[in-house]
């Protein structure tokens, strides 16, 4: 069997060799609105329509004093009008200026994040000035609507709590690049410069279907006792909801090799992966491997994991007629497009743990986001307070539940039952406790390393 990491690799890199090489050319775009957008990958650079900020702004609140004012302490600035957010100082309507610059020695009340006037190259911070003694002095109710003058309570530098034009993002800079996963804060970015549309990549089409006689659908009764849920469906539909991909659910298909092998060459026209459950283990009616090696192939087979052994890393063949990019002529020539396939064990844990490790890292890697902009996948280091049980040979994923001591350390508690048939203790653990394939049984007081659930994380 192939190692957890040599299974990564081996897919990441024939991911890599097609999409690199072919997909992306091919890969249509959507203009969508800006919340629509939210985790979706970026198909272009986004360039800034402007400065940021527009202007010169004031980082503080105080007084916006005049070029060669005197900014010793004890001196005086005579103050003739206001700057506020969205209300900038008006020299040509000032009447106590008369329409012209500000000059040495006087100044506006200015606020935070208002606009610097003409004439100014500094900000003295409120807090450096007498202004509120001089408030108090005059009953609180200053008129500022006519000149009064400031006095420096301590010595100011020029040139100063000033926010400078372009000093954040310059017009025309690029301010996201195509491949970015898009997220709040991008949001946030894009809303500041006004961008209300962006082109995204199509997200990825992936099919689902679940295999087993005895499977019933939700909403529908169970009518014998051999019979029961889909869990792995809903499951898969779960993990796959924070990717900028598409689902297409196939159901549940009976255990019939042709009816598979239907389903599976009706999926590879319409899908860019398929995702399958059950099925691929190697009991009498386990089909799934047999028919994805008659419609298409098998690129690896089992991996030395637990739970999630009975894995396949596969892909099928479709024709399309559009003409990919790089070809360059007149005709519209077939272009054979390769449909990744994953067959995932039909035990829930199985599933699950299977699609955290193997199956999300390669959809990011088929949706065109940056390496470095892939969702990281946090482990950390935890104190084991129960003793664990494994055996050696495959590198064990068992569940517990983590918590963070007052010093900022972690501890771990193993649950105490590992099938991975049982859903209760898989909906109860927060992690999973990642065990090397050569470690033995864990005495309690080892540290071991820890992948806690997004899910469960603030």
């Amino acid at each position: 069997m192939i190692s957890l990491q040599q299974l990564q690799a081996a897919i990441k890199e024939r991911i890599g060799s097609y999409y690199n090489a072919q997909f992306y050319h091919q890969r249509q775009k959507l203009c969508v609105d800006l919340l629509q957008s939210m985790g979706c990958i970026l198909a272009e650079d986004i360039t800034a329509p402007f400065d940021v900020p527009r202007q010169n702004l004031s980082s503080m609140d105080g007084f916006a004093l005049a070029i060669g004012s005197q900014l010793a302490e004890g001196t005086h600035i005579e103050i003739v009008g206001e700057s506020q957010a969205g209300q900038p100082f008006d020299a040509a309507t000032n009447q106590h200026i008369q329409g012209q610059s500000l000059h040495a020695g006087q100044g506006v009340r200015i606020f935070t994040g208002a606009v610097l006037p003409a004439g100014c190259d500094t900000v003295v911070m409120q807090e450096h000035t007498n202004f509120e003694q001089l408030k108090q002095n005059q009953q609180h109710n200053l008129d500022k609507s006519q000149p009064y003058l400031i006095t420096l309570s301590q010595a100011a530098k020029s040139n100063t709590n000033i926010r400078q034009q372009g000093d954040e993002i310059k017009a025309d800079e690029v301010v996201l690049s195509k491949g970015k996963r898009l997220n709040p804060t991008d949001i946030s970015l894009l809303a500041n410069l006004g961008v209300a549309q962006v082109q995204i990549y199509q997200p990825l089409v992936v099919g689902l279907l679940a295999t087993g006689d005895e499977l019933v659908e939700l909403e529908q009764p169970l009518t014998s006792l051999a019979q029961i849920y889909n869990s792995n469906t809903p499951t898969l539909k779960a993990l796959l909801s924070e990717l900028p991909v598409s689902i297409k659910d196939y159901g549940i298909l009976k255990d019939d090799l042709a009816e598979i092998e239907q389903c599976l060459t009706t999926a590879a026209q319409q899908c860019d992966v398929l995702i399958s459950s059950a099925g691929v283990s190697v009991g009498d009616y386990d089909f799934l491997t047999t028919a994805i090696a008659k419609v298409g192939k098998i690129n690896h087979y089992k991996v030395a994991m637990k739970p999630g052994k009975p894995f396949v890393f596969g892909e099928m063949q479709r024709s399309d007629i559009k003409r990919s990019a790089v070809q360059r002529n007149d005709t519209d020539t077939p272009v054979q497009n390769t449909i990744f396939y994953f067959g995932l064990p039909g035990n829930p844990l199985s599933a699950v743990v299977s699609c955290l490790q193997l199956v999300m890292p390669s959809l990011w890697q088929m949706s065109g986001v940056k390496v470095d902009d892939v969702p990281m996948r946090l482990t950390v280091k935890a104190t084991l307070t129960t003793d664990i049980k494994k055996s050696t040979g495959r590198l064990d994923f068992q569940r517990g539940i983590l918590t963070q001591l007052a010093d900022g350390t972690y501890q771990v508690t193993a649950l105490t039952s590992q099938q991975s048939h049982r859903i209760k203790q898989l909906s109860n653990a927060n992690c999973l406790i990642v065990l090397d394939k050569d470690s033995g049984n864990v005495a309690a007081g080892a540290v071991v390393n820890v992948q806690p659930f997004k899910w469960c994380l603030a």
